[in-house]
């Protein structure tokens, strides 16, 4: 039976708040939702754990998985584990601050384990990682790897890739045959040009003399 963990557990969950630069501010001050089947939790080492379908909203933030591992250290700051199913990957959604104006963003991203420090406010995909970047709904930038850690404070990543083996081969569950590091990142929007003006519609109409003033003639 599925069960709701509401902010009753907020110093236990996962503190996946947003940076004051880049990820959507209001996350920071938004309730924390945890839904999970069944929960562990040791109020002396500051731990819980949930397993079975896990699912973490705060406010943009989403993150999925089949467990979850959280801590708190003695300064408050807390970290989390998210692993995937066997053969599945763990999925993680935040929106970004964008300018009056400006398309929506999304960043998200997947991996078989996903790890966040508080501390550090970043996001670490492990193995068969991919992090994409919308903007408007469209896809504008994706980037896959062995290890991509995505810091959230300075919008800013890394990707590592996955040396091959002696036989030219990555090791198995790396996302690519030869463990190297593979993105597409869409250029930037260009400021529109000025459009030309309209050309005339067919020849210019003939000029006659007048007889009158203000008038034509009859």
């Amino acid at each position: 039976m599925k069960k709701s963990f509401l902010p009753i557990l907020l110093l236990s969950a996962l503190a996946c708040a947003s940076g004051p630069l880049h990820a959507e501010k209001a996350d920071r001050n938004k309730p924390m939702n945890i839904e999970a089947d069944a929960l562990r939790h040791d109020e002396l080492k500051q731990t819980s754990v949930f397993t079975g379908r896990v699912v973490l909203t705060k406010g943009t933030i989403v993150l999925r998985g089949a467990r979850l591992d959280v801590r708190q250290d003695a300064e408050g700051y807390q970290y989390g584990t998210v692993t995937a199913e066997p053969g599945q990957r763990a999925f993680f959604r935040q929106r970004r601050d964008s300018q009056p104006g400006q398309p929506e963003e999304f960043v998200e991203g997947e991996g078989e384990t996903i790890e966040y420090d508080g501390r550090a406010d970043t996001v670490k995909f492990i193995r068969r990682a991919e992090l994409r970047r919308y903007r408007g709904g469209a896809l504008s930038d994706e980037i896959t790897g062995a290890v991509i850690v995505y810091n959230n404070l300075t919008d800013v990543f890394t990707v590592d890739g996955q040396k091959a083996s002696p036989g030219g081969a990555a090791p198995a569950g790396q996302g690519g045959r030869d463990g190297r590091v593979r993105a597409t990142l869409a250029p930037k929007e260009a400021a529109s040009a000025p459009q030309p003006a309209p050309a005339p519609q067919g020849p210019a109409p003939e000029l006659r003399p007048s007889t009158t003033l203000g008038g034509s003639g009859q």
